[in-house]
């Protein structure tokens, strides 16, 4: 059985090797990183360290595990709507950003951040930054479990959720759990798709009336750039 806990700061290196290897090869995740093949995964890493760091303590990370099995098979990072994301606190983890990027790396990554943030809705809601499976894991089920634990947290708030997919494949498992398509991220690399998740209350009532929940129409100020692969 695959059970779903809140992150401790010591799953933070499994956690973070499962994320590098899920973004190996996303589009939206490698353009920004760049750099050569070969040492792509370990900066990789560096980027899910800086991350996790920042949401584990939180309390905002997901990781999924066979019961009685310290091996991470997944995890998922979120972003609660009254995160911080002060300039000061991201500072602190320059050091894994600098590995990550390098200098032409990190100008990379502000810029397709200023152009994913253009997107984000201004209403509060959670976001989903960060989700990737093992590749050993796949098919299991597993990034469909990691979902639905926090959503169930979510519905019990009655708050929104968005995301940004970068595939047809995981836009499928997200549409099986509520969120709607809105719009396709031009400008950004890989053009990643928007995707929405009305509160339970706005679903429900929608669900009732024959009608589709409506996304919100106008973007606003985010904090981190994402892209997923589950």
């Amino acid at each position: 059985m695959i059970v779903v806990t809140r992150a401790v700061p010591g799953d933070l290196d499994a956690a973070a090797d499962v994320l590098a290897e899920a973004f190996l090869d996303d589009p939206v995740t490698s353009a920004i990183v760049g750099g050569a093949d070969h040492d792509r995964l370990a900066r990789m890493r560096h980027l899910f360290v800086a991350f996790l760091r920042l949401a584990i303590a939180d309390g905002t990370v997901d990781v999924a595990r066979r019961a009685g099995d310290p091996q991470v098979l997944g995890a998922a990072i979120w972003e609660a709507p009254d995160a911080s994301g002060g300039l000061l606190r991201l500072a602190r983890q320059l050091p894994s950003f600098w590995r990550a990027f390098g200098l032409g790396g990190l100008r990379r990554g502000v810029g397709a951040k200023a152009a994913i943030d253009r997107y984000r809705p201004r209403r509060p809601h959670w976001y989903l930054q960060e989700i990737g499976v093992a590749a050993a894991a796949r098919g299991q089920g597993v990034g469909g479990l990691l979902l639905a634990a926090r959503l169930a947290d979510v519905d019990a708030a009655d708050a929104p959720a968005y995301l940004e997919s970068s595939t047809a494949r995981n836009r499928r498992l997200y549409l099986r759990h509520g969120f709607a398509e809105t719009m396709l991220l031009t400008g950004v690399a890989g053009e990643p798709m928007a995707m929405w998740r009305a509160p339970r209350s706005e679903r429900e009532a929608a669900a009732r009336d024959g009608e589709t929940t409506t996304p919100p129409g106008e973007a606003g100020a985010g904090r981190r750039p994402s892209a997923r692969r589950v």
